[in-house]
């Protein structure tokens, strides 16, 4: 297996959050595409939703991609407070994973703090404040 990289569904407004997530890990877009770049007699896209986006991607770390799209508001809204499933970042450091917690949880709500954990590790989980749930943990044993 190549890679396993979290999508994440948002309302409208994906681009906002890719562009602080962004902020956050650096790196440059690898695509982005827009609902109206695949608009055609066979695929009508309505105006509201032309600059929405459909595909966007965001390399992290050495092998990963965040993944993300707008959901069209035909399909219906996505629920940002719906218990989903987190996206584990492996820090690299304790001060990679303070950075990247800081940035990411900021406007956000922690739901536990970042620090030395029972289980060894140095972690932390919040749901930043777009509504998507993070776990950032730095492992001090891990060798992979």
């Amino acid at each position: 297996m190549r890679a396993i990289n979290p999508w994440i569904n948002f309302n409208g407004n994906a681009e906002e959050a890719f562009t602080f997530y962004k902020s956050v890990f650096g790196g440059e877009f690898t695509k982005i595409t827009r609902f109206k770049d695949l608009a055609s007699d066979e695929f009508q896209v309505a105006e509201s939703e032309a600059n929405k986006i459909m595909h966007i991607g965001l390399p992290i770390g050495k092998n990963n991609v965040l993944l993300a799209n707008d959901v069209p508001e035909f399909m219906g809204r996505v629920s940002e407070n719906e218990n989903r499933s987190k996206i584990a970042v492996c820090a690299e450091s304790k001060e990679e994973a303070d950075k990247i917690f800081n940035g990411l949880s900021a406007g956000g709500d922690v739901e536990g703090p970042i620090g030395e954990g029972p289980w060894g590790t140095y972690a932390g989980m919040f749901r930043d404040k777009y509504g998507i749930e993070w776990i950032v943990e730095f492992d001090p044993n891990y060798n992979g």
